[in-house]
């Protein structure tokens, strides 16, 4: 356990330090975020790139404390160099969504290659098979949750340290998680995960000097993405659906509402507006610190129930889920939040 806590405070001190020397790099490359619509909610230009500190800071602590990396590690580092290499395009040119989907799947792939997918789910059914073996469709559905989960983390990065707060609370969720069921390499990836993110997130707290871009926020969403499939939930071999779906909660529910709430008034899936949780919390009249805040504590209740579905057997895991579920989905009928909003 000291061994975990020297390598968060190492993380976090990397991060720290790298951050102003990233914006530096930003500012002279002009990846700058310039207010140009009314779904932004800054009014002066920002850097971009912060990812990169996260991205480097995670990777030079888990060189020092491993030396020989593991081949789900590399997986890890050589998918998220993908992502962190698609996400600095977009940062500065603003690609085409299919471009980036096509740097996501790559991404995936490469998790896939070093062994990182997902083999073996819990059964919601079933206490005498509790688990089932997917077989050939191991490979879709690890695309799947990864490019889901990117894009997911991608979406809901729309405050100063909006994304970078809820990926910490994330992963600290994960590792808690790791360290109940005995996966302590696990928990130690992903606890420098989360020490790289909080040595960023003070640059990217409200108010914002820097954000973190498509670089960092695909990267967050992909690291966790992995970090889940790996074994911090259970086993390196079984993935319990229900922990990580409310590990990641607003993310997840946050997208899913907004495919919803695109199909029901007829508008492309893909396509942008106001509609969010976090647009809504500012339209009942908060601040960006208040909103940011109030979606930290449902990010933490709801991190909370992971890990009591992590700790209970899979059918109680599963149902509590479905609890979380419905109160979420009547909560957003009553706010309106299906109702579009340009």
């Amino acid at each position: 356990m000291n061994n975990i806590y020297t390598l968060a405070v190492i993380s976090i001190l990397i991060s720290a330090v790298l951050t102003p020397f990233v914006k530096k790099i930003a500012v002279k490359l002009d990846v700058i975020d310039i207010p140009k619509d009314s779904r932004r909610v800054h009014n002066k230009p920002i850097p971009l790139l912060g990812g990169l500190a996260i991205y480097f800071s995670f990777i030079i602590t888990l060189i020092l404390n491993r030396g020989e990396l593991s081949s789900p590690e590399k997986g890890m580092i050589f998918g998220a160099t993908v992502i962190v290499i698609g996400g600095f395009i977009d940062d500065k040119y603003d690609i085409k969504p299919w471009c980036k989907l096509l740097f996501q799947i790559l991404a995936a792939l490469i998790l896939i290659y070093f062994g990182i997918r997902i083999t073996i789910i819990t059964n919601p059914v079933s206490n005498i098979y509790q688990y089932i073996h997917i077989g050939m469709f191991s490979i879709p559905l690890t695309i799947i949750w990864v490019v889901g989960i990117t894009n997911a983390m991608n979406l809901i990065d729309g405050l100063d340290g909006l994304a970078a707060g809820i990926a910490l609370i994330a992963s600290v969720t994960l590792s808690i998680i790791a360290i109940l069921n005995g996966r302590n390499e696990a928990a130690i990836v992903t606890i420098i995960f989360a020490g790289s993110i909080l040595g960023f997130l003070p640059y990217n707290f409200n108010p914002a000097s820097i954000f973190m871009g498509d670089t960092g926020a695909q990267l967050l969403g992909f690291m966790l993405a992995a970090i889940s499939i790996e074994g911090a939930i259970k086993s390196a071999a079984v993935f319990p659906i229900a922990v990580p779906i409310l590990a990641f909660g607003i993310p997840i529910y946050d997208t899913l509402f907004a495919v919803i709430r695109r199909k029901i008034n007829g508008k492309p899936i893909m396509s942008a507006d106001k509609g969010h949780l976090h647009h809504r919390l500012l339209d009942m009249g908060l601040n960006q610190k208040q909103a940011v805040l109030i979606m930290y504590v449902i990010s933490a209740i709801l991190g909370s129930f992971s890990i009591i579905a992590a700790e209970v057997n899979p059918q109680r895991a599963y149902f509590l889920l479905l609890g979380v579920m419905v109160v979420l989905i009547i909560l957003a009928w009553k706010v309106g939040f299906f109702k579009h909003r340009e």
